[in-house]
């Protein structure tokens, strides 16, 4: 007597419950899969009758002796999950598959029967025809978006990093260089009858494409040597962190903002030792000249320059002192100093009384004074001839000293009342 919840084969009578064969047409006809390959008719059935598969699921497909006793059911949850996730992602298709699988099982067996077994020895072929040769790297590399080993993250937070439309896993922005780029290579394909032409056509596609991507990537790694994103931000975190060589002075400020253009052409530090190396040269400069000064001194040792500049300091500290004394003694004198601003300017011992009074007050210097005075009169005395002139007063002379002054020539009758 048969056991209870086993089903055999009517021709045969093999126990066919993993998987049978079942007549659509004839009552309780069931084959196992040898019968109903070999065209077995028993009864009313014919081998011409339609059919339908029973699949209890727990056939194997590679037979017993293959590794791990993998169902058919499991076989085919294997390979919806290897079309799903994607090879590689192990662990999400053992999840798919079932709690009864590992990760580990699910890629050995599926590496050993798929890709290295009959079938993956069946289905890949040892030489893959017409091949795409990767023309982006002279190693043949594949293709990155980069071309290049990626550059570490930039070290900003959330909200900057949505301020720049930064993405630093990827290091990318949402706004590139040349953001339209990729429409060079968006619509190629590789087609067995391309001709000689069209291919040559594409390669140059690829090539253009591939020059942009280097020009991005270039712009990239100016941008991070230079440190200019943080500069952007108003956080240059590079140069607070580095320690401070020498203060720069404002010229040298001014010069490498001339000279930013060179940024494409030099690395940051090859730009910082440029600056470095003219400094020196300017020191170098400065000491040669100094030296030279000593040599027109008579000093041919650097033990007699300590006492020379220690001779020259005295001798500097007595001028001062001569000079400060002098002011003092000019305004310990009264009259004469009132015009200790002025006395020991060029020009001063032409001045009249009144005119040296007239220019301190006015805080003008003689030599101004007297330039301005030859100005005024000439132009008068043309004007009293006929003679059409302009005003030729400097820039400095504002309308209150003007009129300060031609008042005073006024008064002093160097010129007519109705000319002022």
């Amino acid at each position: 007597m048969a056991e209870l919840g086993k089903k055999y084969c009517v021709y045969c009578l093999a126990e066919v419950s993993p998987l049978r064969f079942r007549c659509t047409e004839c009552q309780d006809i069931e084959l196992c899969p040898e019968c109903f390959s070999a065209g077995a008719e028993i009864g009313h059935h014919r081998r011409y009758h339609g059919y339908q598969l029973v699949d209890g699921g727990r056939f194997t497909l590679w037979g017993p002796e293959a590794e791990g006793g993998w169902t058919s059911r499991e076989e085919q949850l294997l390979l919806d999950a290897i079309e799903q996730f994607g090879f590689g992602n192990w662990e999400d298709m053992a999840a798919h598959v079932g709690a009864s699988r590992t990760p580990q099982e699910v890629m050995e067996h599926y590496v050993s029967m798929y890709i290295h077994g009959n079938l993956g020895k069946a289905c890949i072929p040892d030489t893959i025809p017409n091949r795409v040769t990767d023309h982006t790297c002279p190693s043949g590399g594949p293709l990155s978006p980069s071309l290049t080993t990626p550059l570490p993250p930039l070290d900003i937070s959330v909200a900057e990093q949505q301020q720049l439309g930064y993405m630093p896993l990827r290091d990318d922005y949402e706004i590139e260089y040349d953001q339209d780029a990729e429409t060079l290579i968006s619509g190629l394909s590789v087609n067995y009858d391309d001709e000689d032409v069209e291919i040559e056509l594409k390669r140059a596609h690829v090539d253009m494409y591939v020059r942009k991507l280097r020009e991005r990537q270039r712009r990239k790694n100016i941008a991070r040597d230079y440190n200019l994103v943080p500069a952007f931000l108003g956080k240059d975190k590079k140069d607070k962190e580095r320690p401070a060589k020498r203060k720069i002075t404002k010229e040298e400020k001014e010069l490498r903002l001339k000279l930013r253009p060179l940024y494409q052409f030099m690395s940051c530090k090859e730009f910082d030792d440029l600056f470095e190396n003219m400094h020196k040269e300017k020191m170098l400069r400065a000491k040669i000249r100094e030296l030279q000064r000593y040599r027109r001194n008579g000093i041919t040792k650097m033990e007699e320059s300590a006492e020379y500049e220690a001779a020259r300091h005295k001798r500097e500290k007595r001028k001062e002192n001569k000079g400060a004394a002098g002011a003092r003694r000019g305004r310990e004198d009264g009259k004469d100093g009132e015009f200790a601003a002025i006395e020991n300017l060029p020009g001063f011992e032409l001045l009249s009384d009144r005119e040296k009074v007239l220019c301190s007050s006015l805080n003008l210097s003689p030599a101004r004074y007297v330039t301005v005075k030859t100005i005024i009169i000439k132009d008068h005395l043309q004007k009293r001839q006929g003679i059409p002139s302009k005003s030729r007063l400097p820039s400095y002379l504002d309308k209150v000293l003007k009129k300060r002054i031609l008042n005073f020539l006024t008064e002093s009758g160097w010129i007519s009342r109705d000319a002022s």
